[in-house]
């Protein structure tokens, strides 16, 4: 990136005095001339082009500078994932795009919370909240509610059919299960998944849905960029925000005790309430 700076050039023995008495000296400012009014006030005008250069070179430092994705290195054990990320589905009827939060308990029982957020205004869609044992989609503008199996929920936010810990391990970049984690076991035998030659997981398929990694945090093997395909639609999933093990912030996270204060409906009543918002 070139930087330009104002110049300013004297005339040649600018000191010296001009055949007319009296005159003043002057200087050359990008090629036109200018009468200096006193030493003063150029030493004003550089003092200006040295304070306007440096605001100018702190402005763009901070432009080029990369944001930070990954907070923090990848801990050995991991207990929650958190994070922020935008998504892009396209349909036969067109595209959508939104952005969210997410937050994975990762020991057993797995719990997890997503907002999705309009990508352009900010305000909140809806929630999802679940569990082992139950899974809920919000809509809070209405204070309503919809109560559904796991795999029904993420089909209403991705489109497609996953459970809770292959939500987990689509994020997190590993399938395999460690000791005593018998369902990602299962989640992991359910998929043909490719590894590159790091041991990275790059690529998954189970019947007619697949994905693909497209970029990875640094040289981590969490997934920077997911791009999906399924025969109804295909998508587009970037981590813009990811951290590991925080204290949760919201006291309860993963608690359906407001639900007491909203009307639960069935999915058909959610859909027109849906439509008639948008």
């Amino acid at each position: 990136m070139i930087m330009v700076f104002p110049l300013l050039m004297m005339t040649n023995e600018p000191w010296k005095e001009n055949s007319r008495k009296g005159e003043k000296p002057s200087i050359v400012i990008l090629g036109g001339e200018q009468s200096l009014l006193s030493s003063a006030a150029l030493y004003s005008v550089l003092k200006f082009s040295l304070f306007t250069s440096m605001i100018l070179a702190l402005l763009v430092l901070a432009g080029c500078r990369p944001s930070g994705v990954l907070l923090q290195p990848v801990p050995a054990e991991i207990e929650r994932i958190e994070g922020h990320a935008s998504l892009r589905i396209t349909t036969e009827q067109g595209s959508t795009r939104s952005k969210f939060t997410f937050l994975f308990q990762l020991p057993q029982p797995q719990q997890g919370r997503i907002e999705v957020s309009d990508a352009l205004l900010g305000r909140t869609l809806y929630q999802i909240i679940m569990d082992r044992e139950r899974a809920v989609f919000v809509l809070p503008s209405k204070k309503v509610y919809w109560e559904g199996e796991e795999e029904e929920i993420i089909n209403t936010f991705l489109g497609f059919r996953l459970n809770l810990g292959e939500m987990i391990s689509l994020l997190r970049g590993e399938w395999a299960g460690e000791e005593g984690e018998e369902e990602s076991r299962k989640n992991a035998e359910r998929w043909n998944l490719n590894r590159d030659e790091a041991g990275r997981i790059v690529a998954g398929k189970r019947g007619n849905l697949s994905f693909e990694v497209k970029e990875f945090l640094s040289s981590s093997g969490l997934p920077r960029i997911l791009v999906f395909q399924h025969p109804l639609n295909s998508g587009r999933l970037k981590i813009l925000r990811i951290d590991f093990n925080r204290p949760v912030k919201k006291k309860k996270a993963f608690s359906f005790d407001f639900l007491a204060r909203y009307q639960h409906v069935s999915w058909e009543e959610m859909e027109k309430i849906l439509a008639d918002e948008h």
